[in-house]
């Protein structure tokens, strides 16, 4: 083999017999990597295959993490000491020579001696003396990651394992590169979905302080109403939207006047009537935020309706009331006992509990009231 790079797998031709034995590993690696659930999960098998059907003693598939290419999954014995280390806890740089290298080509990279290849500079300072090296590409051709094998002594490449290392990491490469893209989404997807939440709860902290005495309610109806959920099996999509309902639940009384929002006493028919209508005002509010989910504009909407069809706004009895607005109801009114507020002292635990049991098939739906009072189970408090 010449020196760096010494061979491209395209050109090898092995023999018939070892061509159905590695088509048949292709497949079972694809299989492995499209059942994965994840990147390093879906190419460690490849990995394993890689130091285990040639002479590399180690392999590792490292992904561009923005200048850094980062290591994801290793197989085999890797280099030791404080460069390696870091390495692996850092990345490497998209200057290195190597990946520089990988960027201006598509094929697989061989180096039989790295103290003789330019391109594979500070390899051999790692210990690292014959290198692979395969480019993960995007489809407009941005390097993505790479997959590396190694061996600590020189050795020159057969176009076996050439032709073996081209068609694993070929083959894993455009699937890493689907992969890497996915996950980049994915990435980006989360990060929006942060910033919605950091919106909706912010919306609802400045709901509640525009009432000191109310401070924390919003976090303790969220954290109750969640634990209902669980007891209750709802799906992850459910738990958003409750999670979201709870923040924004009181959203309307931004536009109840502060007479009345503070009140120590009791309110009158006028006043309460106005308070009333915190629910359509909420709702219409979180109506202009087009992401939330109908299930969160139906909590806001209808956590005052009774399972007796006694509540606002509508008069909704029993099933007719949406199941995330019922959970929701029984977290609020607990929290609600259990606080103290200027025109009564906070009840006990007990006591409140004990009104929320006494409410179920009248305020409350029963199986919600259940699942509510299962979270005190052995509870001394």
């Amino acid at each position: 083999m010449s020196q760096a790079p010494s061979y491209l797998a395209t050109d090898s031709s092995p023999a018939s017999d070892q061509k159905e034995p590695r088509a048949q590993l292709i497949v079972a690696l694809t299989q492995l990597a499209l059942s994965a659930p994840d990147i390093p999960s879906a190419v460690l098998p490849a990995l394993e295959a890689l130091v285990s059907r040639t002479r590399a003693v180690g392999s590792a598939y490292f992904q561009v993490d923005g200048g850094l290419f980062k290591a994801r999954s290793a197989s085999g014995v890797m280099p030791q000491g404080p460069a390696m280390a870091a390495i692996l806890a850092h990345g490497l740089p998209a200057e290195t020579p190597l990946m520089r290298a990988l960027e201006r080509g598509a094929l697989p990279l061989f180096f039989d001696d790295t103290s003789a290849a330019p391109e594979a500079a500070g390899f051999p300072e790692l210990g690292i003396r014959s290198l692979a090296a395969a480019p993960v590409l995007s489809r407009d051709g941005a390097l993505k990651g790479a997959f590396l094998m190694h061996t600590f002594e020189p050795h020159v490449w057969s176009p076996r394992e050439c032709d073996l290392f081209g068609a694993v990491a070929g083959t894993l490469a455009a699937l890493a590169a689907r992969l890497v893209a996915e996950e980049q989404a994915l990435l980006e997807k989360e990060r929006a979905l942060r910033a919605k939440e950091g919106a909706i709860k912010a919306l609802g902290v400045a709901v509640e302080s525009r009432d000191s005495e109310v401070k924390g309610h919003t976090d303790r109806v969220t954290e109750l109403a969640l634990r209902v959920r669980e007891a209750l099996a709802l799906t992850p999509e459910e738990r958003d939207a409750l999670r979201w309902g709870a923040y924004l639940h009181d959203l309307g009384k931004v536009a109840t006047p502060d007479a009345i929002l503070h009140k120590p006493g009791r309110l009158s028919d006028e006043e309460w009537r106005t308070m009333r209508q915190h629910v359509t005002a909420g709702y219409r509010v979180a109506a202009q935020l087009e992401f939330l989910p109908r299930a969160t504009l139906e909590t806001v909407l209808h956590h005052h309706e009774r399972w007796d069809g006694r509540g606002y706004p509508h008069g909704l009895q029993g099933a007719e009331i949406p199941l995330l607005a019922r959970i929701f109801s029984v977290c609020d009114v607990y929290d609600a006992l259990t606080s103290e507020r200027p025109y009564k002292k906070a009840w006990s635990h007990e006591a409140a509990l004990a009104e929320i049991r006494a409410q179920a098939g009248a305020q409350f739906d029963p199986q919600v009231v259940e699942a509510f009072a299962g979270l005190f189970d052995g509870d001394a408090t």
